[in-house]
């Protein structure tokens, strides 16, 4: 059984979750800032289809990626080089999440629906949620979004419309969450593409263990300043 969430209620704790989907811990509430904050300070993240209400998890591994064990292949670090695109951090939040919510050839349908971009979108004006954007010739080809807090990024979705478009703007995250001193993007599930660019599963203790000291540090203000002497 998992919990029915009311407005007020708590987040039960994540050990309730079920294996079977794996991870899911709580249904209902609400997708104010504060729940969300909430959720993801306790390892939390919400799930869900229109027809369904809002679901919570907490999955057990959990997929990471430590910022300093990003893998540049050989194609991506000649594209980085090439310069023939500009990064952006916070320049097209709503944007970047409504290219993330487009449909896709491998999938049916989105999880991003209009409730979920109104209520990170006031998370980002709020200045905790972030979008790292590749432009190129102008025109938004690629990027992602997700939550901070402290030093602990929580990624939520990418997209792109060019040949490595999402990876350029995933370099520069990882490279300037490395400078910032965070210790993990979370990636949530595993896929063998996130696995390709170096992320790897934890036990969900060791998980909730780390975020607990990262999510203290102070936050960076917003909205975010990128270096782009990251290139090697």
């Amino acid at each position: 059984m998992i919990t029915l969430l009311l407005d007020d209620t708590p987040f039960p704790p994540v050990a309730q979750a079920l294996r079977e989907p794996n991870g899911l811990l709580a249904a209902g509430g609400d997708l104010s800032p504060a729940r969300l904050l909430d959720a993801y300070r306790h390892g939390i993240f919400p799930w869900f289809n229109d027809d369904q209400p809002v679901l919570w998890w907490s999955p057990d591994p959990r997929m990471v990626l430590l910022p300093q064990e990003f893998k540049v292949a050989r194609s991506l670090r000649k594209t980085l080089r090439n310069k023939r695109y500009e990064v952006r951090a916070d320049s097209a939040f709503e944007l970047v999440m409504r290219a993330c919510a487009a449909p896709r050839d491998d999938q049916a349908g989105t999880w991003i629906n209009e409730q979920m971009i109104a209520a990170y979108t006031a998370l980002h004006h709020l200045g905790h949620a972030h979008s790292i954007e590749t432009w190129v010739g102008g025109e938004l080809m690629g990027g992602l979004y997700g939550i901070a807090i402290g030093r602990m990024f929580y990624g939520e979705s990418m997209f792109s419309r060019a040949t490595d478009a999402s990876k350029i703007a995933l370099f520069h995250l990882a490279a300037q969450l490395a400078r910032w001193n965070f210790g993990m993007i979370d990636c949530q599930m595993n896929t063998r593409h996130l696995a390709s660019l170096g992320a790897r599963e934890i036990p969900r203790a060791e998980f909730l263990s780390r975020l607990q000291e990262l999510i203290h540090y102070p936050d960076i203000a917003s909205p975010w300043k990128l270096e782009h002497d990251l290139v090697e």
